[in-house]
């Protein structure tokens, strides 16, 4: 028998991902910054409007690693993609294949769905990490730096007016109330 199972999560998962994503946090020092819950990570996941997928590493029937992804386009490639936001495995269950065997899951589900590519982020001093991708082939991109806003600023910018160009108009409030009736769950 082979102990490695590589299966999609389903909704009765929800309490062993999200306990997987605490470990995750708390192995990139970053235990501070999990804020959300088993409830709102179920219902994104596996509600009426999922956000995103997941795989979950078994070894012996045990649950020991999770890739979580969603999809993303390439206007370059003209072509989706998929981004794995997190990969993870147990601290006591690394170095035995299983990242790899995810890792190589996700990319299977990518061409299999048509992507033109798969990407992720890693931290700079996660050296293993690094090491480990680029044996599996990643490209780690020297030049590009990820951006993001959240939280105060993220609320804050939605209704920021700035200066622009004579006559520029930006989505009227119409277009505004029906984009956003767009983006909304449900």
């Amino acid at each position: 028998m082979i102990p490695l199972n590589i299966r999609p999560g389903t909704s009765a998962d929800v309490p062993v991902i999200f306990s997987l994503i605490r470990a995750l946090a708390e192995y990139e020092q970053l235990s501070h910054e999990v804020v959300g819950s088993e409830e709102a990570l179920g219902e994104h996941l596996f509600g009426d409007r999922p956000y995103g997928e997941t795989l979950l590493a078994e070894w012996e029937g045990k649950v020991v690693g999770f890739a979580l992804f969603f999809p993303n386009y390439s206007t370059f490639l003209t072509q989706p993609g998929i981004y794995l936001e997190d990969l993870f495995i147990l601290p006591d269950y690394r170095r035995q294949g299983i990242g790899t065997a995810l890792l190589r899951a996700v990319a299977q589900l990518a061409a299999q769905r048509g992507a033109g590519r798969l990407e992720w982020s890693v931290l700079n001093w996660n050296e293993s990490a690094i090491a480990f991708y680029r044996k599996m082939g990643a490209q780690v991109l020297p030049d590009w730096r990820i951006c993001r806003v959240t939280g105060d600023a993220l609320r804050s910018n939605q209704g920021v007016d700035t200066p622009r160009p004579k006559g520029t108009r930006i989505l009227g409030s119409q277009t505004r109330h029906n984009l956003a009736g767009l983006l909304q769950p449900g």
